[in-house]
């Protein structure tokens, strides 16, 4: 069993559905150095410009639970067309937007092709490599997206200031080009498809449910928590979310089967993987911020300073993945997630007067750990569920880990914008004492993580 081959067919497929993946997440994390800019040009608030990143993940959020059903009606090769062909669409109008509205809708268009795009990579990987080697598969998988967030900023940055933020989109085209080519020589289907109705009711479930939540964890930093555009949208996102539970458990063939989640192993695995990304995205919030507003580094140089914990953490998923196949899941993952437990407490305490340097290598070890655990969570996961559901519990995973993103974010900046507004003393002041109360809740979100682990673990099922 250990010596199955992975088809290179199956390797390609993985890399052609990688590279838009890859894409998408370059693109949304590079665009935030570019907002400065965007404003000036476009004559646009902040406010209005986070809607560059906000309406990108919403849409992404919206349209990755739908990829169990798309996995059943349509085949494999079709999905991938459709998401390069959009994402290529979406780059080359914002190369040449012209307005602002005409650069948001390029983003919504690439939003659609990421949200096709991600699950597809993963769904390949269940269904086309041998068990044996899924873990260490995934962790390829793993290693493709995470990487993105390493590159975005110093890419963004670099281009920004030497040439023109445009070159960020034209400079992805000939990557999106080879990635159509690939899949379609090496993307092969192995399912049925079958005609299936769409249920538009549980869509408009999915849409409330993500806008509302979405939209009130990104207005905490602007508004109080007790105010229409917090809590009112909170509560209209969680009305959706009791819609699309209550219309899935009375459809034959619903958008998700939430049987997934009623497995006590898989969901303990999904609380895990959410709160571990909610630790990824936040951190890469914080730790660019300090850097340019407590140790006074330029942008270019704070992410610099993360890159080589992003590359590290990200060349780690394989090899964390192939400790999984060899060995079981549960030894990478708690040993990752302790290392994260571990480099986040000690963030928190020295938060007042952390280098340069400590940055650096606080952020590899923690990094190190991301890239034993992430993937294997997501491995492990899918694994404890049958066959007929692993499609469902992907699009679960993916969903959350795009929800988990924008309220992550949203989490720390709302505390450091807090700190900063308050108090007495410099800019550098108060936001390392914001950011040490930052890193406090990603600390504790990751002990939540380790903790959700092992509940699971005592659930697990023998595979």
């Amino acid at each position: 069993m250990a010596t199955e081959k992975i088809e290179p067919r199956v390797v390609g497929a993985v890399l052609a559905t990688g590279l838009m993946s890859l894409s998408g997440v370059i693109v949304e994390t590079a665009m935030n150095i570019t907002f400065p800019t965007l404003m000036k040009q476009f004559n646009v608030t902040t406010g209005t410009v986070q809607w560059m990143t906000t309406l990108y993940l919403l849409i992404v959020a919206c349209i990755v639970p739908l990829s169990s059903y798309l996995k059943r009606r349509f085949k494999l090769k079709q999905l991938f067309i459709v998401a390069n062909l959009l994402f290529i669409a979406g780059l080359l109008m914002d190369a040449c937007a012209t307005t602002f509205p005409l650069l948001l809708l390029g983003r919504a268009i690439q939003g659609f092709g990421t949200g096709i795009a991600l699950p597809l990579m993963f769904n390949i990987i269940l269904e086309q490599v041998p068990l044996s080697r899924i873990g260490m598969m995934t962790g390829v998988g793993t290693l493709v997206t995470a990487i993105g967030p390493a590159i975005g900023p110093t890419y963004g940055g670099l281009l920004v200031t030497n040439l023109n933020w445009r070159y960020i989109f034209w400079i992805l085209l000939p990557f999106l080009v080879i990635s159509f080519f690939v899949g379609i020589r090496t993307i092969k289907q192995v399912a049925t498809t079958s005609a299936e109705r769409f249920d538009f009711w549980s869509l408009l479930g999915v849409i409330i449910t993500f806008a509302g939540l979405i939209f009130g964890f990104s207005s905490l930093g602007a508004h109080p928590f007790l105010s229409w555009s917090v809590a009112g949208a909170m509560v209209f996102g969680l009305l959706g979310l009791a819609f699309f539970i209550q219309r899935a458990r009375h459809q034959e063939h619903p958008l998700i089967q939430l049987a997934a989640v009623a497995n006590p192993a898989f969901a303990w695995h999904l609380v895990a993987f959410f709160l571990v990304q909610i630790t990824a995205l936040g951190l890469s919030f914080v730790l660019p911020n300090y850097l340019q507003l407590v140790n006074q580094q330029s942008a270019f140089v704070a992410g610099l300073v993360v890159l080589p914990g992003a590359v590290v953490g990200a060349a780690f998923s394989p090899i964390g993945g192939n400790i999984l196949d060899r060995f079981g899941a549960k030894r990478p993952i708690l040993l990752g997630l302790g290392l994260v437990v571990i480099t986040l407490a000690v963030m928190t305490g020295a938060a007042t007067q952390l280098s340069v340097g400590g940055i650096l290598g606080l952020y590899v070890g923690y990094m190190v750990g991301i890239g034993a655990a992430f993937g294997n969570i997501m491995t492990d996961g899918l694994k404890q569920l049958p066959a007929t559901l692993k499609a469902d519990g992907n699009a679960l995973m993916n969903a959350m880990q795009q929800f988990a993103g924008a309220m992550g974010t949203a989490i720390v900046s709302a505390i450091i914008a807090a700190s900063q507004a308050s108090g007495v003393g410099s800019t550098a002041i108060k936001t390392a004492t914001g950011s040490q109360w930052a890193l406090l809740v990603l600390g504790i979100a990751g002990a939540g993580a380790w903790l959700s682990m092992v509940v699971a673990f005592r659930f697990n099922r023998h595979v």
